[in-house]
């Protein structure tokens, strides 16, 4: 029997600085050269285990062309055991220790281990695990029909967020808009379904964007949300271009410049602009202010939003990316506004309520907004109760591919810290290595 050498690359090849630099540029011919020539992992066997046609390996290791497609991003890296950070991937199932939670998928409802959504990547492509990915064929000249049915599966790819982080969809989101921008580029259209697919680029751009700056690559996010609102504007889309805006705010460093943008965001809104919409640019503003510490502002910003989401009409079309904002996200923001305006008896009743209504399923949004409500516990000195709420939250975000829970933990464990005595304090910062 023919010798069949392990196809992961051995631990200390990975450590070589001229791999590593090929991992961050995405240079698998580089990447193929080296595996076969110093850990002997013939291009036949990559191709096996990849789905890639061996021709096709070889060609790219000798320099003729490049590996693109992000399904086979996920392939090579797995059946190399390349660790997800070197590649730009939230952590890889098999580099996971701990004990696996259950989710349900958005598209069928079947249980599944949330760590390893994206494990069927490994043998069966991308597609295998998550769904809709197949965009359909571009045609030479774009109608209006094809940009509502790009349209319709931008919305299907977008409850990926629901469920998974923005570590294991940014690249997904990126794909599509980098898709809908050369098709921009390369189609025909009428001035209709122009306007419609740019439009729908803005959009794409915005999803992309959160994903990156829910994954940590916050540099991505900001230039992916200016992009966005150049697009909003070609495409005279007000509410893209509002939303845009306070996207943009939400990444501002500066409270006062966050306040700022996020007013412009609500200057977009128009007499035509849905309630969904509305109750959205407004509660963002809100935040902005209630993070730039003004009190005042902070209230009227949550009435306006409570009152459009009260003048909504039943039945009333709302755009697929603001369909999410209902009483119960409204209230989850006013108890992140109390909390940081450091107002615990007003923040802790109205985030109980809010989180009640929320699924673990929907791990990583539960992390952090029981993020807020330990801040608040604490705020009012009720130690025991912030304990039990961050050990809650910690095990919500344990494997999720967003740096936002552990981000938005970390000064509530580090407030603990004072109270290392009590019992409850004891468990959850040695549950968390602080």
């Amino acid at each position: 029997m023919p010798y069949q050498p392990p196809t992961a690359l051995p631990a200390g090849l990975l450590n070589d600085e001229e791999i590593q630099r090929a991992l961050r540029q995405h240079d698998f011919g580089a990447i193929f050269r080296i595996a076969r020539s110093r850990a002997g992992i013939p291009y036949a066997r990559i191709a096996e285990e990849c789905d890639i046609k061996p021709i096709r390996v070889g060609e790219v290791a000798r320099g003729k062309g490049q590996i693109t497609s992000f399904a086979k991003v996920v392939a090579i890296s797995d059946a190399l055991r390349v660790p997800g950070h070197m590649v730009g991937l939230a952590p890889r199932p098999w580099e996971d220790s701990g004990s696996p939670g259950t989710e349900n998928t958005p598209e069928n409802g079947t249980a599944v281990r949330r760590r390893t959504v994206l494990q069927a990547a490994t043998t069966a492509g991308l597609a295998a695990a998550l769904p809709a990915l197949h965009r359909p064929a571009a045609p030479l000249h774009v109608t209006n029909g094809y940009v509502d049915e790009l349209r319709r599966r931008t919305a299907r790819l977008r409850h990926l967020d629901e469920f998974l982080g923005g570590g294991d969809t940014y690249r997904v989101y990126l794909g599509e808009y980098q898709a809908t921008k050369s098709l921009l580029r390369d189609a025909t259209f009428t001035p209709s379904s122009k306007r419609k697919l740019v439009a729908l680029l803005a959009e794409q751009a915005q999803q992309a964007g959160w994903a990156a700056f829910d994954g940590g690559r916050q540099a991505d996010a900001h230039s992916l949300y200016e992009e966005s609102k150049a697009a909003a504007l070609e495409a005279d889309d007000g509410d893209l271009h509002g939303n845009a805006l306070a996207f943009l705010a939400y990444q501002a460093p500066d409270p006062q410049v966050a306040v700022k943008i996020a007013s412009s965001s609500c200057e977009a809104i128009s007499p035509g602009s849905p309630a969904g919409v509305r109750a959205l640019l407004h509660e963002r503003l809100a935040w902005a202010c209630a993070v730039a510490g003004e009190t005042s502002r902070t209230e009227r910003a949550l009435d306006a939003a409570r009152a459009a989401l009260e003048e909504q009409e039943a039945g009333e079309p709302q755009p697929d990316w603001a369909a999410w904002v209902d009483d119960t996200e409204l209230n989850i923001m006013t108890g992140r506004c109390w909390t940081e305006l450091r107002r615990p008896l007003r923040a802790v009743p109205v985030l109980i309520r809010a989180l009640d209504q929320y699924d673990d399923h929907h791990a990583r949004d539960k992390a952090l907004y029981l993020s807020w409500l330990a801040d608040s516990y604490l705020a009012a000195e009720e130690v025991e109760e912030a304990a039990a709420v961050t050990g809650r939250a910690l095990n919500l975000a344990s494997g999720v591919a967003s740096v936002r829970p552990r981000k938005r933990l970390t000064p509530v464990l580090k407030e603990l810290q004072r109270y290392r005595n009590v019992g409850a304090v004891q468990n959850v910062l040695q549950a968390a290595g602080a």
